[in-house]
């Protein structure tokens, strides 16, 4: 019998990858799911015949606890979270609760149901905030300037507290951007990916864009999700930056996203809709990967231009074969 695993956050980009891991690997896999079973999977949807799945909300303790009592799984990998973080702005309080209120139920469950459970968090790079340095390490000062970011820190701190006064074995991994063409169309990636191929099969004309000197640090969604299951591989638990260690520009994106249909960006771009813009960071959020690298033996294997690559070849089968681009 193989081990374990319950993941929340099983439909989204993060969860698929994950679900083709541990299956990879003979866990007995089970999701836990916001809709209905019967509903699509999203990207986890092929693996559907082999995986179980359970009914659960963030918001609704109850059928977090029931989930943890019922399947008592040898690892819990908790990735379902609002992800958008400009929308941590319209409901604070309902940020704060599916991020860390969430946190808090799964590893009370883990503590009174099931404590030989080994779980990890995504926690991310929005908790450091307006930090002094750049790029950031696991030590460095968190001051997040958003309801996300201080739901985020508060989803790592909680690990971290409840591994010192349970003994749990809790993880905290501090996620920088992490892609694929499984990325919903609204993160800045995917829109230029899809922006870019639907450019060059003259779906649209234009490319809408908020500040193109944004820097992010961006890596292959599948090597992050690696990386979290080598963290509960370990003999100790720990917090980890889970990074490729090097800014890039929203501008590189897309000098890059254009080049693979053969084309510049420069006329296809409309920059700065008010819609799109958000305030720039404080501190460029870069982190360094170098405890990961030392301890765990992880590091990014697809490059950032592989990456990116990657996501417009597969806009471009996906809009020849009659898919719909985003709006510009």
């Amino acid at each position: 019998m193989g081990r374990r695993a319950l993941v929340t956050g099983l439909t989204g980009q993060d969860g698929s990858f994950l679900a083709e891991l541990l299956l990879e690997h003979g866990y007995e896999l089970t999701g836990l799911i916001r809709r209905s079973p019967a509903e699509p999977l999203g990207s986890a949807e092929p693996m559907r015949d082999r995986i179980a799945l359970i009914e659960g909300d963030l918001l609704d303790g109850e059928s977090l606890i029931a989930a943890v009592r019922r399947t008592r799984p040898d690892e819990l990998y908790h990735l379902a979270s609002p992800s958008f973080v400009p929308e941590s702005w319209v409901d604070p309080a309902r940020t704060l609760n599916a991020i860390a209120g969430s946190t808090a139920t799964l590893l009370s469950a883990i503590r009174e149901h099931s404590p030989h459970t080994r779980i990890v968090i995504a926690a991310s790079a929005a908790m450091f905030g307006a930090t002094d340095s750049s790029p950031q390490t696991e030590d460095s000062p968190c001051r997040p300037h958003t309801p996300y970011g201080t739901a985020k820190l508060a989803a790592h701190q909680l690990a971290g507290q409840f591994r010192t006064h349970d003994g749990l074995f809790a993880c905290s991994a501090i996620l920088y951007n992490h892609e694929s063409e499984r990325r919903p169309g609204s993160f800045v990636t995917r829109r230029l990916s899809r922006g870019a191929a639907a450019v060059k099969l003259g779906l649209i004309d234009h490319v809408e864009l908020g500040d193109i000197t944004s820097v992010r640090d961006w890596s292959y969604a599948g090597d992050v999700i690696r990386g979290l299951h080598l963290m509960l591989q370990q003999d100790t638990p720990d917090d980890y930056i889970l990074a490729s260690g090097r800014g890039r520009t929203v501008a590189e994106v897309a000098e890059l996203a254009f080049a693979v249909v053969g084309l510049k960006p420069d006329g296809y771009l409309k920059v700065d809709s008010a819609a799109l813009t958000r305030a720039p960071d404080p501190t460029p959020p870069v982190g360094d990967p170098t405890k990961a690298r030392e301890r765990l033996g992880w590091q990014p294997q697809m490059t950032f231009e592989e990456l990116i690559e990657r996501m417009v070849r597969a806009d471009l089968e996906e809009l020849s074969a009659g898919g719909q681009p985003t709006s510009p």
